[in-house]
């Protein structure tokens, strides 16, 4: 019974990939006000993570950045479906790379890249976006979900324009597999595992639990670190901006990576806070006491 609901929904959210992209942003709106009016989803995390992120801000100044977040949010919701039916043409159109010219020609040049990224703007529409454009071989990192089924439909969406993906228990010794050039994907703002969870910056005035293994990959490998973000110029539309931020990462101090890439990120977001998730439980994790690092 349960896959027959499943995929009854899937195919109920393909027929609504279908539609336009107007008539996607007008259940959009409507999303917006179910979620943040009626339900209420998860207000209450947003409003705190937003007040300890930004003290300085107004009572004002963060309604303003809840509330836009919360549209960000709805329109994600429904880009991503939209997703599933998505051309390349219609991919290329609405996801653009921005100075992207130094990151082929390395890849041209033999030398493989580790492409770190983060959850800001649409990180989902990055994987057929890239693999649109870059010529060779791409590894998209991913956290496996619990439900295979819906995992399934989402790897696929993933895949569709030729990203190999890789589970993130399985990306060493897959990178340590690869003969050839290669591009390796990495949303590394992930929260860590209880288990993992022993290395703490202070990140947006808080300190933080944060994920190293961008930095391990890095210093095994010694493939340059480029940061890719993905701003938002207007509804339906984002930018994939690069930087490239170690070239020899096995020239770096201890814990220098994760600092770095963690740093690039809280600046992104100060500017423009609304296009980072929220919503998700961040700081959960807490330092052990006398002993934050």
């Amino acid at each position: 019974m349960s896959k027959i609901l499943f995929y009854a929904g899937y195919y109920t959210l393909y027929l609504l990939s279908l539609l336009p992209f107007r008539v996607i942003y007008f259940i959009s709106d409507g999303l917006y006000y179910l979620l943040y009016y009626v339900i209420g989803y998860r207000r209450k995390v947003v409003r705190t993570n937003l007040k300890n992120s930004f003290p300085e801000k107004s009572k004002i100044e963060l309604l303003r950045i809840e509330k836009t977040y919360f549209r960000f949010m709805a329109d994600l919701l429904m880009e991503n479906v939209k997703l599933l039916s998505m051309s390349r043409e219609s991919i290329n159109k609405r996801f653009s790379l921005v100075n992207h010219g130094f990151v082929q020609d390395l890849l041209d040049q033999k030398q493989s890249i580790l492409l770190a990224t983060s959850h800001y703007g649409n990180w989902e529409w990055a994987a057929p976006g890239i693999s649109s454009i870059f010529k060779g071989k791409i590894l998209g990192v991913y956290k496996p979900l619990t439900n295979q089924d819906v995992e399934k439909v989402i790897n696929s969406i993933r895949s569709q324009f030729g990203v190999c993906l890789v589970p993130m228990k399985q990306t060493m010794r897959t990178i340590a597999e690869q003969t050839g050039t290669y591009m390796a994907v990495l949303v590394s703002d992930q929260t860590p595992t209880r288990h993992e969870k022993n290395y703490f910056i202070d990140f947006l005035n808080q300190p933080t639990s944060v994920f190293q293994g961008l930095e391990k990959i890095a210093k095994l490998t010694g493939n340059p670190i480029i940061y890719m973000h993905i701003d938002r110029p207007k509804r339906g539309y984002y930018e994939a901006h690069f930087k490239m931020l170690f070239d020899k990462p096995q020239q770096t101090a201890d814990n220098e990576i994760t600092k770095v890439y963690n740093l690039e990120l809280e600046n992104i977001i100060k500017a423009k806070p609304e296009f980072w998730i929220w919503s998700h439980k961040r700081w959960k994790h807490k330092p052990p006491q006398n002993d934050e690092k």
